[in-house]
């Protein structure tokens, strides 16, 4: 059993790419006054310089190629030492490895191979003491965004326009998530997958999955969709509505069924309101942790912005996870760049420090 103690009030977090966990990212993160850290321990985009992800389609391998094996008790305990040792606490890992599920998300041969390497890995996290898992239950996964000048002062960020790009652009084979897993096929494309189907690969793995997170006191949280489209390089998208969200959690009431609440995702949607969303799922502490950003436009045309000059007022969602007790981390998520020798620093700063100031006064 998870014996690690959880958070009893919300606390502002930062997220490390793999490349960042190091002397000098845990340094900038104290001195943010953060505590809490999400990891990504998977590979994509970590070759660019400080973190500063090109969010973007990628090249003909997407985000890049995916890391292989499956981590254990050592890895995420040595992980948890490591951030200790700085000050530090774990509050998820975000993100399986795509290698890991790569036949869950695509309904594969090895699907119930990897079921069971990744109910191993959950009851390793669990003993290892990690308290939450994000993922993300998409074939596309996150794809066409191009960055540009899009925040405010001409900050560089990352925006969406279905019109600018083929969304129908189909995947290829030996791809998923928008990451290379396998060689591939030339000429071969991932199948078409329909609503029906994506909600039954989901619903079998929660099913699998839930029971074995909730003995060892894990949380899974779910990502939704970005961008939240109906449909992206012919495979349907899991959680692009509000409503589907509630669906999600109604398939197991496992109370370690809980959501990654992307607050620029879920705004960034067509239907719903974000508002009445956090408000419902923080009442009924169906939240394992927050992304806390910003965007302006919907689909399927939006950018994401600084914190303070999107369409939500961030004040107030942060009054309402008072309000219906939240007791959680929140993390910047992504933030546009500021012009300066070290723009992803100073954009999650910007974003810290502005997310400090509202907790204070909610």
């Amino acid at each position: 059993m998870n014996k690690q103690t959880s958070v009893e009030a919300m606390q502002i977090g930062l997220g490390l790419y793999r490349n960042q966990l190091n002397d000098d990212y845990y340094k900038f993160a104290r001195q943010l006054g953060v505590e809490q850290i999400v990891v990504h321990l998977e590979n994509y985009l970590a070759s660019n310089d400080g973190g500063q992800v090109a969010l973007s389609r990628g090249d003909s391998d997407g985000w890049g190629q995916a890391v292989d094996g499956y981590w254990t008790y050592d890895t995420f305990r040595a992980l948890i030492d490591e951030l200790e040792a700085n000050g530090l606490k774990l509050a998820a890992i975000e993100n399986f490895a795509v290698k890991q599920w790569s036949d869950v998300l695509l309904g594969g041969p090895k699907r119930d191979e990897q079921l069971a390497a990744l109910k191993q890995m959950i009851r390793d996290a669990g003993r290892a003491g990690v308290p939450c898992f994000g993922y993300n239950f998409s074939v596309a996964g996150v794809w066409g965004w191009v960055r540009g000048p899009f925040a405010r002062g001409g900050a560089i960020s990352v925006g969406f326009d279905a019109g600018a790009i083929d969304a129908d652009e189909p995947i290829p084979d030996g791809m998923v998530w928008n990451m290379r897993y396998a060689a591939g096929e030339a000429g071969k494309t991932v199948p078409p997958v329909s609503q029906e189907e994506i909600w039954a690969r989901a619903s079998y793995f929660l099913n699998e999955i839930l029971p074995v997170a909730e003995e060892v006191g894990v949380r899974l949280a779910a990502h939704p969709d970005d961008p939240p489209m109906e449909a992206l390089r012919g495979a349907a998208r899991l959680v692009n509505q509000p409503e589907k969200y509630h669906r999600l959690v109604s398939i197991n009431p496992s109370p370690s069924n809980t959501l990654e609440l992307c607050l620029g995702s879920v705004q960034e949607m067509s239907g719903g309101d974000v508002y009445d969303t956090v408000a419902r799922f923080a009442r009924e502490n169906r939240i394992g942790y927050i992304h806390f950003r910003n965007v302006k436009g919907k689909v399927p045309n939006y950018h994401e912005v600084f914190v303070d000059e999107g369409d939500i007022d961030m004040a107030r969602i942060m009054k309402i996870l008072k309000v219906n007790g939240f007791a959680g981390v929140m993390i910047p998520d992504h933030t546009p760049e500021i012009h300066c020798d070290a723009p992803w620093h100073a954009g999650m700063a910007y974003a810290i420090g502005y997310m400090r100031a509202l907790l204070a006064t909610a």
